[in-house]
């Protein structure tokens, strides 16, 4: 099974993991000489205001993201860029801990991922996925705004929507984790397993957040972590947790006393509740089908655009260089989603040793005394810096996180710490 000169690829979703796999696959038909009819369906505007045009993330793009999109030709446009983001705050109780990018080259954006916030005022901020759908469009990729309803198997799939049938020699599934899959059953596709986010948009005066992302831990209850992420106008509410009450958000702005930064007279304005892949789908490729982005796999809580783009890649490069069999999928596309998924492993270990030091008072204030220490040493000798920055703005993978964390350097640089605080008191 090869792509040929007009064969149809037919995409499912028009987001950030649709849209990089038309990029990628237009980009490798053409150095390999072959002409392809790409078309996604997406039934979205990602350029209207409020949660039903948008892809409900936080919306931070990682440096290495951006320098990936360089690859494809593809610079952000000033408009798109929100904020850009230097340093990450933690409240570690009653203290505030900050962390400062280690290189200044690696630049760490917020974007929208739709047309801003329901009840926001104009001017609108301009999209990242609404500006990414329209660079594939121009590159060649046939952009139709329907609503996908089926995806049958057969000798050549077929995309139904309420209007028309595509038969398609390939179908990329790119419709994530917040939308009911439309494939067949008999193509024994089983999403990933997800866990619920709380999020919400409140107005800000401009430049009030700057560059910083502030990051808390401990409410409301069952919160794995929640940010306020600066964009502009606004800040972005994200809330990650276990069981998160349905009044999550303004609980987390009473108790850490943010309701004080709204200005008087306004309110939260827009409010979702997105779901998160936190494990890998079952039975995500076949001949002439191959799932990508969060619908396949994704990195746990961090940098899901990130995986976006290194799916879409490789499902594309596969479909280009090798076929769109089952085997070929397996044999090119299959490791990469693995070793993504490998990599969470040590993202769910990292996270609970994290979860244990925080709630462990002395390991907590070593960390704290640890990372003020380095403050003042060799950018080469910022270890814990590194590991917490890492985790938060998904700069580094998890595996290397875990092991840095538990590097002789690393054990010892938190043992000196815990002397000093002991000796201070």
């Amino acid at each position: 099974m090869q792509l040929i000169n007009g064969s149809r690829v037919v995409i499912v979703g028009g987001g950030p993991a649709g849209s990089f796999t038309a990029l990628h696959l237009l980009y490798l038909s053409a150095e390999a000489h072959l002409d392809l009819d790409v078309i996604i369906i997406e039934a979205r505007d990602f350029n209207r205001p409020g949660p039903g045009s948008c892809n409900k993330c936080a919306g931070i793009l990682s440096s290495t993201l951006v320098k990936s999109m360089e690859r494809l030709g593809l610079t952000l446009p000033p408009e798109v860029i929100q904020s850009v983001i230097d340093t990450y705050i933690l409240h570690m109780g009653n203290a505030q801990l900050p962390l400062h990018t280690l290189d200044a080259s690696r630049q760490i954006v917020s974007v929208y991922r739709g047309g801003g916030p329901r009840l926001g005022s104009p001017p609108q901020p301009q999209s990242f996925d609404g500006w990414l759908l329209g660079q594939a469009q121009e590159r060649g990729a046939r952009i139709i705004q329907r609503r996908v309803q089926a995806i049958r198997c057969g000798s050549r799939p077929i995309v139904v929507t309420a209007r028309e049938e595509f038969e398609a020699d390939l179908v990329v599934m790119a419709s994530g984790v917040n939308s009911r899959p439309t494939l067949d059953p008999a193509w024994g596709y089983q999403p990933p397993r997800t866990e619920v986010m709380a999020q919400d948009e409140i107005p800000l005066p401009s430049g009030m957040l700057d560059k910083s992302v502030h990051i808390f831990f401990e409410n409301p209850p069952g919160l794995i972590f929640g940010g306020l992420i600066p964009k502009g106008r606004y800040a972005n509410i994200s809330l990650l947790g276990h069981g998160l009450p349905s009044d999550a958000v303004n609980q987390f702005l009473d108790v850490h006393g943010l309701k004080a930064l709204i200005p008087e007279g306004t309110t939260l304005l827009c409010g979702c509740t997105p779901c998160v892949a936190v494990s890998t789908a079952n039975r995500f490729f076949a001949d002439r089908l191959v799932v990508v982005g969060d619908a396949a796999v994704t990195r746990l809580y961090k940098d899901g655009i990130g995986s976006a783009f290194i799916t879409a890649e490789a499902a594309a490069r596969t479909a280009i260089l090798r076929g769109i069999s089952r085997q070929d999928f397996a044999v090119g596309y299959q490791p990469i989603c693995l070793r993504i998924a490998a990599d969470n492993s040590y993202g769910r270990l990292f996270f609970r040793l994290w979860s244990l030091s925080f709630h462990a008072p002395i390991l907590r204030k070593a960390w704290t005394q640890a990372i003020i220490d380095e403050a003042d040493q060799l950018v080469d000798n910022h270890i814990h810096t590194r590991v917490l920055w890492g985790m938060f703005t998904g700069e580094e993978s998890y595996r290397l996180l875990f092991w840095m964390s538990l590097s002789i350097p690393a054990l010892l640089n938190l043992f000196l710490a815990a002397l000093r605080i002991r000796g201070k008191r």
